[in-house]
């Protein structure tokens, strides 16, 4: 029929493209929302898997450490126990060798007595010839005045109680008593023994020095005596401790040129090849 409209409306056809493309516009964002969420969700997981790594990395360390810090404390405490061990047995090898000079002391002292009561048997002996001369048999010179006869039977009552103290381990009482000795009784066949023993007293009470003034007594004034080797030993043991080597060498070489067959020498070359 003339005058009859057979198309579609122009603004109807411009609607379906719009409505389409809002169509897909709504399902692509709806397809990015929910790749985000598990990309959201991966990384959650990732990140606590990490967290959980790091913190396990954490707790193996914390025991390693804990595990260290107890194996320090046992071998701190049995090197600990190590050590009072060897102080123990350090003080018992230090009495066992105290014991044992003055056990020597004492053997070497009954050897010395009776050379000792016989040059006192023939100096009596002489002064009774001397005094037994007629009365003009005058003497060509003047004689010297004798000495006052000396009581060797007091003289190690006071040797042996100053000996006693230094057993006892009563070092400053026993440093006294053999000072006390030495000067009442300078030319007794004890104050060697007594000069020795004051300078073992004095180095066991850590004065070096005065350990080394009464050692070396022994060694100049008594040079032929036995415990002459032993003071220069000990001479050598004093200079090395305060720091002199050089002395302390010299001392023990000394030592050997004087007394190369005593036990003192023994030690020298032990310390010397050191």
């Amino acid at each position: 029929m003339p005058g009859t409209c057979t198309g579609r409306s122009p603004a109807r056809t411009r609607v379906v493209p719009v409505a389409l493309l809002l169509a897909a516009l709504g399902a692509q964002q709806a397809h990015a929302g929910l790749f985000d969420d598990e990309e959201a969700r991966r990384q959650v997981t990732d990140l606590s898997a990490k967290s959980n790594e790091r913190l396990d990395t954490v707790a193996r360390g914390q025991m390693e450490l804990a595990n260290q810090i107890q194996a320090l404390r046992d071998e701190n405490a049995r090197l600990r126990g190590q050590v009072e061990t060897l102080n123990y047995e350090l003080d018992a090898a230090k009495k066992r060798q105290q014991d044992f000079y003055v056990d020597l002391d004492g053997r070497l002292r009954k050897l010395e007595t009776p050379a000792a009561a016989s040059a006192a048997t023939g100096a009596a002996a002489a002064a009774a010839a001397t005094s037994a001369r007629p009365a003009d048999d005058k003497p060509v010179a003047s004689e010297p005045p004798r000495k006052v006869a000396s009581d060797p039977a007091a003289e190690t009552r006071e040797y042996e109680a100053a000996l006693n103290l230094f057993r006892a381990n009563k070092l400053k009482e026993a440093a006294t008593a053999f000072e006390a000795f030495a000067k009442a009784h300078p030319d007794s066949t004890l104050t060697p023994n007594a000069y020795y023993w004051l300078g073992n007293a004095h180095y066991a009470l850590r004065d070096c020095r005065r350990s080394l003034e009464a050692q070396r007594v022994v060694g100049s004034k008594w040079p032929t005596h036995s415990k002459a080797p032993d003071a220069l030993l000990n001479v050598a043991t004093c200079q090395q401790e305060l720091g002199d080597s050089k002395s302390a060498r010299s001392t023990l070489e000394a030592l050997l040129a004087k007394y190369p067959d005593s036990a003192a020498a023994s030690a020298a070359r032990q310390r010397l090849k050191k």
